[in-house]
């Protein structure tokens, strides 16, 4: 019994550990421990090991630690590439090592020890794809292209040239610090990609949440019908009822199965509520990129027009206090004003209240069916087929 409570304790652990590093910093988890593990995880425990490492090595340890950090953090590096790699390839051989024996069963055929490979190699390409496919880097030769393509709105884009690569800043596009380019159409800098996903490869990396989402949905499916068909084949619930008198109900049957199956195939259980979490994980940040792309937008995009409509907000109070405290002193410099009702004075709205709403108005969302188009068929993609559809003809 022991094992099973083991083994449920490093589900949860794992649960709450894999969603408050991924999802901690989400505004539904703020002020909740969730939010304090995240803090924790990211930044908390890098410190305490920065000053348990100066306190001991001094300051060339620390030093070295920092040196290691840009490394990994501020410059293009593979260790997340290969991470992303290890857990693909050792949950893979795992549930080959664990699962493929019972294959076929009862409830599966022999088809899915071979659809499970394509499933895998198929994922492994649009991360290659996503990876090493050109994001839309702009040039020196594309840049008048994609300063006609993306009109500035003189909100969250002006005018301007990138410092660095000395060209004219095209509108939604961003020069990225660890890539060291300006990339057209700029999303963020992925590290398990190793690359920005930009105007170019934005469609690859949709696909490759959405199929890796399908992936963990199969396998988790697969394993539990893998499951399902041992429990039908050696007769559980047959000889539970008839040898050991256990009630044919559900609810009655239940947890001696439970207890079974965590005995018996602990490992299966463990892949899958670890792929059914990492499914759900997917699910979140594909439909978010998804929702994304049909209102044509970026995630630097989002984060501008947060910084943007937060700054106009605290703009209009600082404009209404002013106008408030204005009013007050001309009116206690002018005539005396009758005694306001308390009622009506309790109920009378605050002057910061009657500030006008800031309204984002993206110019770039165009309908979803062309947003999507957009994605799909790159600026990039359409002007090179063009230009070839002309020299042939």
């Amino acid at each position: 019994m022991a094992v099973q409570w083991a083994l449920i304790c490093h589900g949860l652990i794992t649960l709450i550990v894999v969603v408050s590093f991924l999802c901690g910093q989400w505004p539904i988890f703020q002020g909740t421990p969730i939010s304090s593990i995240h803090r924790f995880i990211t930044f908390g425990a890098y410190q305490y090991f920065l000053k348990f490492v100066g306190a001991v090595f001094g300051d060339k340890g620390t030093n070295s630690i920092l040196s290691v950090e840009y490394y990994c953090c501020d410059r293009p590096n593979p260790i997340l590439q290969i991470i992303y790699l290890a857990i693909l390839g050792s949950t893979y051989c795992t549930i080959v090592k664990t699962s493929f024996q019972y294959i076929p069963g009862y409830y599966l055929s022999g088809v899915h020890r071979y659809t499970s490979l394509l499933a895998v190699a198929i994922g492994i390409l649009l991360f290659l794809l996503t990876s090493f496919s050109d994001p839309g880097t702009v040039t020196v030769d594309n840049v008048s292209q994609y300063l006609s393509v993306y009109p500035y709105d003189n909100v969250i884009y002006t005018k301007k040239e990138c410092t660095t690569c000395k060209l004219p800043k095209p509108a939604r596009s961003k020069h990225c610090s660890i890539c060291n380019r300006c990339v057209a159409r700029f999303d963020h800098h992925c590290g398990w990609m190793n690359n920005c996903i930009g105007e170019r490869n934005t469609r690859y990396f949709l696909a490759f949440l959405l199929w890796h989402f399908l992936l963990c949905m199969y396998a988790t499916v697969g394993i539990g019908l893998v499951l399902a068909g041992r429990l039908k084949e050696l007769k559980i619930v047959y000889i539970l009822t008839v040898y050991y008198g256990v009630e044919n109900s559900f609810r009655s049957l239940a947890p001696h199965i439970v207890q079974w199956l965590l005995g018996s195939y602990d490992t299966q259980i463990l892949l899958m509520v670890f792929l059914a979490i990492v499914s759900l994980l997917l699910a979140g940040f594909f439909a978010y990129h998804a929702k994304l792309c049909l209102t044509n937008t970026t995630t630097n995009e989002t984060f501008k027009w947060q910084d943007y409509i937060s700054w106009q907000k605290k703009l209009h109070e600082a404009r209404a206090s002013s106008a408030a405290l204005k009013a007050s002193i001309n009116g206690m410099n002018g005539e005396r004003k009758p005694r306001e009702n308390k009622c009506k004075s309790f109920f009378k709205r605050s002057p910061l209240e009657n500030t006008e709403a800031v309204v984002k108005n993206n110019v770039y969302d165009k309908g979803f069916l062309h947003n999507l188009y957009e994605v799909i068929f790159p600026v990039r993609l359409r002007a090179s087929n063009s230009h070839t559809k002309s020299k042939s003809g």
